[in-house]
């Protein structure tokens, strides 16, 4: 006989039996969107450690000086 799998809901905490849920690793549809809107709202980062030996990068997407391809007539 297989044993049941439960695991902690990460909203709530309250135990869920992994195959059964249907939100896994959540508890509920509810607890999964609660944890949803917190990524949204940027209460959960990653961290990052930036290197102070290394220069900035430029983004690609933001023109610096404005120049585009010089236009040949």
């Amino acid at each position: 006989m297989a044993e049941v799998r439960t695991v902690a809901c990460p909203t709530c905490g309250k135990p869920v039996a992994w195959a059964a849920s249907a939100w896994r690793p959540f508890c509920s549809e509810r607890c999964k969107l609660i944890d949803l809107g917190a990524w949204a709202s940027e209460r959960y980062r990653v961290p990052v450690v930036e290197d102070k030996d290394q220069p900035e990068a430029e983004d690609p997407n933001v023109s610096g000086s404005g120049a585009g391809p010089a236009s040949t007539k």
